[in-house]
């Protein structure tokens, strides 16, 4: 190896041996320098790790009904593919638009 593959890997080892073992207090110590190299505390990295489940909660969520409809109007709404119960409220929700118009 040459003299500079050799510091490189000591300089890795050092390293690898360093951080091989956590320190005491569970935190890397932060030499102040550079923000972007301050390493996160175990509060910041469990904050960060925190997921949601789902869709975002709407502001004003749909709820879940049952209707009966004629075969030959439900069949026609399926056949335009996926969001055929979308559609079916946005007539709906014109229809009703139009009534409070009126």
């Amino acid at each position: 190896m040459s003299g500079s593959q050799t510091n490189l890997s000591k300089q890795r080892q050092k390293i690898i041996a360093a951080t091989a073992i956590p320190p005491q207090n569970g935190d890397f110590v932060w030499n102040g320098k550079d923000e972007d190299d301050r390493p996160l505390s175990k509060k910041e990295m469990r904050e960060g790790i925190k997921r949601t489940v789902g869709r975002p909660k709407s502001i004003n969520p749909k709820k879940s009904t049952t209707i009966r409809l004629d075969a030959e109007v439900l069949d026609f709404f399926k056949a335009q593919g996926k969001g055929w119960q979308t559609k079916i409220n946005d007539i709906l929700q014109k229809y009703v638009k139009s009534q409070r118009a009126a």
